[in-house]
């Protein structure tokens, strides 16, 4: 399930902007202070709004005022998703519209909430789910594609409150079928703020089949690969071999008193020693291989400068596993400022931020004549970067 159009309005920095044609692998550049983490909040902000409600995931942003664009704190703030879903066989564009405001004692609610799509392969997209304030509807036969729009059952349904999501409640259910879809989708959304010092310390026996969002589980996740998906596991030792010098064994280990600890054998040293003496970019390399290697990658996967501790060296060959990743079904979207990261890209994988008298501006790499033309040419995205080549971009990198 792609996301294939993401446009946003009134969201901080996102007064107006779409981005369109998103392709599995996705990487936003840009100076400081652009925007780039706020793209990431958005999607961090809607899986909060479904496992919560909207006043919550606004409460832990500061409030409603806090989160709308600066100047426009009495306009709603809109959130559109267009993604492609196969349903009963049949692949359709769904889009799914979200509007915010506020009542006149400033308490948030959902104004509008929409998921929609075309039954067939002509006519407009019908509305499968339209709820308002808390109140509204949903079809719950919408997979039957031989009955006529008029024979669909609407099923109304009132909420508890105004600032909870309709995908969440009927989300639950498998009479709506979209609904469903795209709430799963969501829930499994990994929007990662990984910590290096939470991914060194042993941890008491326990289970854990994805890596956490913070990484702190990262011993028991290989330990998990390690006695199940020995061909996963075994891919990411390889990858260790070729990439850090020096490490030709990882392998997790059980202490006397339960906990686990991942054990790195150099090949200098006759003895092998535990994570905690481990460098920095060497157990975010391994991290970044236990998530890429995850046997059910997730449906969104957002990472904000992954070449940050890393070896520069590296990071063509890391650009090279989440574009693995996406073509194995998990969408990837990372922020970055690296070149040598870039030079590994497509310009169809790169979407430019700027920053234009206050709010920021989103435009495809790929839609510049320019930079087609030199990257034809065979200069490569890096150094057009760093040239400040890239139109509309500060030039520094920083």
């Amino acid at each position: 399930m792609k996301i294939e159009t993401i446009e946003i309005k009134n969201y901080r920095l996102f007064r107006n902007v779409r981005i369109t044609h998103i392709p599995h692998l996705c990487v936003l550049v840009g100076a400081n202070g652009t925007g780039k983490s706020t793209l990431f909040d958005v999607f961090s902000f809607l899986k909060d709004a479904l496992t919560q409600n909207v006043g919550t995931a606004l409460a832990r942003r500061g409030g409603y005022k806090e989160v709308a664009s600066r100047g426009f704190t009495d306009e709603p703030i809109e959130i559109t998703l267009q993604f492609r879903l196969e349903i009963t066989g049949y692949e359709r564009l769904v889009t799914y519209a979200l509007k915010i405001s506020h009542d006149e004692h400033g308490h948030p609610l959902i104004e509008r909430e929409i998921l929609r799509y075309k039954r067939g392969e002509s006519g407009a997209p019908f509305h499968f789910l339209d709820f308002k304030q808390g109140q509204g509807y949903a079809i719950n036969n919408e997979e039957d594609f031989s009955k006529s729009d008029k024979e669909l059952t609407r099923e109304a349904q009132t909420l508890d409150a105004p600032d909870i999501l309709a995908i969440k409640g009927l989300g639950q259910f498998d009479r709506f079928k979209a609904a469903k879809a795209f709430r799963a989708m969501i829930e499994n959304w990994h929007i990662s703020d990984f910590h290096v010092s939470e991914a060194r310390p042993s941890q008491e026996e326990g289970w854990a089949e994805h890596l956490s969002i913070r990484g702190d589980n990262l011993a028991l996740v290989a330990n998990y690969l390690f006695e199940h998906h020995s061909n996963c596991f075994n891919r990411i030792l390889d990858a260790m071999k070729r990439r850090v010098p020096g490490v030709s064994v990882i392998e997790p280990r059980q202490t006397e008193d339960g906990r686990l600890v991942l054990r790195f054998q150099d090949g200098s040293f006759k003895d092998p020693f535990i994570s905690r003496y481990v460098s920095d970019g060497t157990i975010k390399m391994f991290a970044y291989l236990v998530l890429l290697n995850d046997p059910k990658p997730f449906p969104l996967l957002a990472i904000e400068e992954p070449e940050n501790q890393l070896y520069v060296d590296l990071l063509p060959e890391l650009a090279e596993e989440f574009r693995a990743y996406a073509e194995r079904g998990g969408q990837v979207f990372i922020s970055t400022h690296s070149p040598d990261f870039l030079n590994a890209l497509t310009l169809n994988e790169i979407y430019c931020l700027d920053k234009q008298q206050g709010f920021t501006k989103i435009t495809h790499a790929l839609d510049s004549k320019n930079l087609c033309a030199l990257a034809d040419a065979g200069d490569l995205p890096g150094h057009l970067w760093k040239q400040g080549l890239f139109e509309g971009l500060n030039r520094r990198i920083g």
